[in-house]
């Protein structure tokens, strides 16, 4: 179905976004705590949102330089 290594790795880093933005691990950032003056639950939102979306263009900028061998 998938064919390639960054292929397979987009879709463990889209189940494993999937699972970080889930009820279960998004309540362990539900708190009465401050990051630099914000809200922690917003704060990690958004960090964990940066985090997914820099993984994701490392990993396709990765794939684009290297040589396919078809």
């Amino acid at each position: 179905m998938f064919k390639g290594l960054g292929a397979q790795r987009l879709v463990a880093l889209f189940v494993g976004g999937c699972l970080l933005f889930n009820f279960p691990l998004l309540g362990l950032w539900d708190r009465d705590a401050t990051l630099f003056g914000v809200p922690l639950f917003p704060a990690a939102l958004f960090i964990l949102w940066a985090l997914l979306i820099a993984n994701m263009a490392w990993l396709m900028e990765r794939s684009a330089h290297k040589p396919r061998d078809d």
